[in-house]
Parts: C-alpha cells; sequence; structure tokens
C-alpha cells in the first residue's frame, strides 16, 4: 500500500487552510451531453497530452494490495493546489508536493468516510491551479478541464477498471474539483464503458452542482430519491441562509439535491438531533474532534442547496463563493451521517445481487 500521512499527524491548521483556501472547483464550467464535435475535440486534445503513469504506484495517493471488501471507492480530492505568483503553471505536474501534501489531508478529513466499507482508491491527478481560474470564461474553463485533468484521471480509472477492479461493484466520490471532474466521467467516461456503470453502486458528487440540464443530457444516469436506492447520483452543496442570492463556482441553475441527514428531496426541515456527528478539525489540539448534532440540514429547493445555521465551523467567504458558504463543511458537517449512508447503499447493493 502506497504511504501516506497518518490521520493524526495532519494538523488542523493544514486541514483548515485547505478548507479555507484551497476548496474549489475549476469553475461553473458545465459538463453535458457530449455532442459528437466535443467528443472529437476531448480526443484530439487527450492524444496530445502524456497521461500519467499509473502503474506507477507513487503516482497513487491510496492503492491498496489487499482488497478486503466486497465494494471499492474510487475518490477524487478537491482543488489542493493554488500559486498566484508570477509563471505559475495552469495545471500542477504530478509530483507538485504542495498538492500531494494537500490531498493527503483530504484523504483524512473526507475520504476516510468510505474507508470502512470499501477498498479506497485514491490516484494523485494533475490539478487546475485555483489562481488561474478567476476572470477564465465558462468555455475556457471547460475546456481546461477536459485537457490534462480529465486525462489523467480516465487513465487512472483505466487502470484501476483493468487492473485492479476484478470486477467488483464500485463507489466514485468526490468533492468540488474532484466532483466536477466526476461529471465528465459520469457523462464522457461511462458513457464509453457502459459495462462498468451496470456496477457502479453510487457517485458521491459533493460539493459541485448535478443539473437537471446534465441528467436531461445525459439519461443514462439517475439522482437518487432515498437513502438505500443504488446506480444513483448522491450530490449536496451547503451553505448559510445568507448566500441566498449570491454567487457562487459550484452552484449552477437547476441543481439538484438530497438532504443527508433524512435522505429527501423536498423541503422537510432535518433537525440537528439527526445529524449522527460531524468530524471537525480540531485547531487546538490537531486533528479532528467529533461534534454532536454539528449541524441542521434544509433544502432549499429554489437555489438547489442544504441550507444550514450550523455554529460548529465558521463559513467561508473567499472570492467565488459568497459571503455565507459551508463548502468547507459539505462533508464534515456531515460525516457520520455519509459514512452510515455508504454502508446502507453498499449493503442494499449486494443483497440485490
Amino acid at each position: 500500500m502506497k504511504k501516506i500521512f497518518p490521520t493524526k499527524l495532519i494538523t488542523a491548521a493544514l486541514v483548515i487552510s485547505i478548507f479555507f483556501v484551497l476548496s474549489a472547483c475549476a469553475g461553473n464550467a458545465r459538463s453535458l451531453g457530449s455532442t459528437e464535435e466535443s467528443k472529437e475535440r476531448d480526443k484530439a486534445a487527450a492524444e496530445e497530452i502524456i497521461p500519467t503513469d499509473y502503474e506507477d504506484d507513487d503516482n497513487w495517493l491510496l492503492h491498496p494490495k489487499e482488497r478486503t471488501k466486497l465494494i471499492d471507492t474510487v475518490y477524487l480530492y478537491p482543488t489542493a493546489f493554488m500559486d498566484a505568483s508570477e509563471g505559475a503553471p495552469t495545471v500542477c505536474d504530478i509530483d507538485e508536493p504542495a498538492m500531494r501534501k494537500a490531498a493527503q489531508g483530504y484523504y483524512a478529513a473526507q475520504a476516510s468516510v468510505y474507508e470502512d466499507s470499501t477498498n479506497l482508491f485514491i490516484p494523485y491527478y494533475r490539478q487546475i491551479n485555483l489562481a488561474s481560474v478567476f476572470g477564465l470564461s465558462t468555455e475556457e474553463r471547460d475546456a481546461l478541464s477536459a485537457s490534462i485533468p480529465q486525462t489523467d484521471i480516465f487513465a487512472a480509472l483505466d487502470h484501476y477498471f483493468e487492473e485492479d477492479n476484478e470486477g467488483r461493484p464500485f463507489i466514485l466520490a468526490g468533492h468540488s474539483q474532484g466532483s466536477q471532474m466526476l461529471t465528465n466521467v459520469l457523462s464522457k467516461y461511462m458513457s464509453e464503458h457502459p459495462e462498468y456503470l451496470d456496477r457502479m453502486v453510487a457517485a458521491y458528487v459533493i460539493g459541485y452542482s448535478v443539473t437537471d440540464e446534465f441528467l436531461d443530457a445525459n439519461p443514462q444516469l439517475k439522482f437518487a430519491e432515498g437513502e438505500t436506492d443504488t446506480g444513483v447520483i448522491v450530490s449536496w452543496n451547503t451553505e448559510g441562509a445568507g448566500n441566498k442570492n449570491q454567487d457562487s463556482l459550484v452552484i449552477l441553475p437547476g441543481a439538484q439535491c438530497i438532504n443527508p441527514l433524512n435522505w429527501k428531496r423536498d423541503e422537510t426541515y432535518a433537525g440537528a438531533e439527526l445529524n449522527l456527528g460531524g468530524r471537525i478539525p480540531d485547531n487546538e489540539k490537531g486533528g479532528f474532534k467529533d461534534v454532536k448534532e454539528a449541524a441542521d440540514a434544509v433544502i432549499d429547493s429554489e437555489r438547489g442547496v442544504i441550507v444550514t445555521t450550523t455554529t460548529a465551523i465558521q463559513p467561508i467567504a473567499g472570492q467565488g463563493f459568497g459571503t455565507d458558504s459551508f463548502h468547507n463543511g459539505d462533508y464534515s458537517l456531515y460525516y457520520y451521517n455519509l459514512k452510515e449512508n455508504v454502508a446502507k447503499r453498499c449493503e442494499a447493493y449486494l443483497k440485490a445481487q
């Protein structure tokens, strides 16, 4: 197994800085259904890019040699690279130390939620520099995400399915830029490999919008309707009420949402008493602390987001997210409910087989 930093060595300062400074997607580029023109464009672009070598175990943050679970998870971490200096790359190198260190922090803070129920695979991938996306048009951001990052992720999936999967069912999971890339995986990669899609337990596309338009363009995909349906997309973005009319890079028109406390799609309020606990960075002692009843949740159907009144963490108010965003809490505020849900969907899938 690829060596990683133990959870206890990930300090709260690191995790908080990751969340507050780096948690972002490549922008509000929309990965809708692939037209023939876009497929040819993407194919031509990919042919000019040499993909990362995923035969090299060093290019995996986590690549288990022993697979003791019946189901796998492939997790794509959010933005882990930001460099605003003159001449900084638009897309970082695969061996960029800052990106790898932050990605390891995301493993501890987010991807660990899948580890009890599944074999967890985490490829490193060349990421878009957060500092480079502001000021780009939607078309430019879309082209950027469909170039080097997509090439790496598709190459990692090729290796995973051909060398590692061995026919097991699987979960796709991500956050922010990782979830934006998952929309490319679902609409493009899985369209080319429908035999894989049949084994998908769920896709947790958290921290990025899955829209009506996206689903209409990809009729092979369906959004979750409850806590145990399988072969579905699960998605939400978390905000405070103050973000109601504000722009956010991760909130797109027509966004779909499910409540991570009651697993309903309507505006039924879920009080904090339904929250099994958040896993919150501990700024004083380092690592994480469990916070009971960390957050409530209610869906704003018009905006397609979860609205919370939590005080367990502070909202971020950075460029691109509005002034009352809990993008930094999409996982942490609902950590143990999500962990339970992963187990339930895995159990439901296996029972159905």
